[in-house]
């Protein structure tokens, strides 16, 4: 093999991971919890020698553009960007606050303007903050079949954390790094960013009679 062919670290393209926080406060726990998942991600896959592009997406910043969406069927250019970030990512974080044993109705809307393919095998990592662990199990009976439904790859360990796990960080630590070292085999392995996408390609939700799922 000749030298020019020899694929050096700098040519490599970065993996892209999205980050979508539904906090609705400022600053959250929610955010808190996107963050130290985020940093654990990112430092399982620099010591494999991975560089990664890190987008984060606060859907608080976005809530009125996705009610619009909702309303209208079109994005505005902020929250175009970010569903434009989910399509080519190699991988997300996804975290909410659990309201009322569920996903926040933020986190969901955010959810129901997404492309139903735009997911498609992609690794998640799925996590959630309450006031109580009693809510945990929201992470298994809702989140998880909700992202198995649009064909992404949830890996095993949820993370959750209470309000008690933050001043006993051990278990919660010890969750993060499982589940941070789960989604970084995924996102390494990832051909996701590196596909070449057809700029003309209509979504699959695309209607010329009703609109983007006109109900």
């Amino acid at each position: 093999m000749s030298d020019s062919a020899i694929e050096t670290p700098a040519q490599r393209l970065a993996k892209r991971l999205v980050v979508v926080s539904a906090g609705l406060s400022q600053p959250s726990s929610t955010r808190l919890l996107a963050d130290r998942l985020t940093t654990a991600t990112v430092d399982r896959l620099r010591e494999q020698d991975v560089e990664v592009d890190v987008t984060v997406v606060e859907l608080r910043d976005l809530a009125h553009d996705i009610t619009n969406n909702l309303l209208t069927g079109f994005a505005s250019p902020k929250l175009q960007e970010a569903l434009d970030a989910l399509a080519d990512a190699d991988g997300l974080i996804a975290v909410t606050p659990i309201f009322t044993t569920s996903y926040s109705g933020l986190f969901k809307s955010f959810v129901d303007v997404i492309d139903t393919a735009a997911l498609t095998d992609l690794p998640v990592l799925i996590g959630a903050t309450g006031g109580t662990e009693r809510h945990s199990l929201a992470l298994d009976y809702a989140m998880r079949p909700l992202f198995s439904y649009l064909h992404a790859v949830v890996v095993p360990t949820a993370v959750y954390a209470a309000s008690a796990d933050w001043g006993s960080d051990a278990g919660l630590s010890d969750r993060i790094g499982r589940a941070a070292g789960e989604l970084a085999a995924l996102v390494r392995d990832s051909e996701r960013s590196g596909r070449v996408r057809d700029p003309f390609e209509l979504p699959a939700g695309f209607s010329p009679v009703g609109g983007f799922g006109a109900q």
